[in-house]
């Protein structure tokens, strides 16, 4: 299978969890078996983990700490991605850890899926601290390559801030998504909006790649 594995790494707060969920979800309605290894090590609130009642309504397998390791906060990662990243029939999703500390965790694996052509996305929501700017953005992109032994193969904009966001932030975000993928020479694959937004985001969609997408995540007080 072509590009079996898919990895999405970015800032913390970057919404990439709310993506992995999304593109599980869509990839599964096209593979037999999909996983979703959930390999943040960073964010206690935001993990693929906490919707595993959803997963498991969609007969999608999810890779986490079991039993009350789900909820610690402790570095932990589950061994079952070994089967899964050799049994051919899987497509994978990989929920990574913000930043380069937590893309440090998909370093171990390095050796086991090199030769699998492994796509790794960054995801970039230009409204969070370290990745506002271009230089903030394209460093962190270094520093996660540099620690994945992986080239970032595509960008997606997911510039947000919550409930709250505007398509202006959307438009902003697009535009140094745009400064990043000319600077890296790495392809701008779409901009991701909240289906509460569709209407909103109608005019923008016509001119670019867009992908709707429904929020799964809650804050704790909500």
């Amino acid at each position: 299978m072509k590009n079996k594995i898919t990895i999405l790494s970015g800032h913390f707060g970057s919404g990439k969890t709310e993506i992995a969920i999304n593109l599980a979800l869509s990839e599964r309605k096209i593979h037999d078996k999909v996983a979703i290894n959930d390999l943040d090590v960073i964010n206690p609130y935001f993990r693929s983990r906490e919707v595993a009642d959803l997963f498991l309504q969609h007969d999608i397998e999810l890779i986490s700490p079991k039993g009350n390791l789900a909820s610690s906060d402790l570095p932990i990662v589950s061994g079952e991605i070994y089967r899964v990243l050799h049994d051919p029939s899987y497509k994978i999703i990989v929920d990574a850890g913000g930043d380069k500390d937590g893309a440090t965790a998909l370093g171990q694996y390095y050796q086991e899926w090199k030769d699998m052509n492994p796509e790794l996305y960054f995801v970039l929501n230009a409204n969070r601290p370290y990745v506002s700017t271009l230089e903030g953005a394209i460093y962190t992109v270094k520093e996660i390559e540099k620690v994945t032994r992986l080239k970032v193969t595509g960008l997606i904009n997911n510039s947000n801030i919550g409930s709250a966001t505007t398509i202006d932030e959307i438009i902003s975000g697009y535009e140094l998504s745009c400064q990043v993928s000319d600077k890296l020479q790495i392809p701008l694959l779409y901009t991701c909006i909240s289906s509460h937004l569709e209407t909103e985001a109608e005019d923008f969609a016509k001119n670019h790649q867009v992908k709707l997408i429904k929020r799964y995540m809650k804050l704790p007080w909500e």
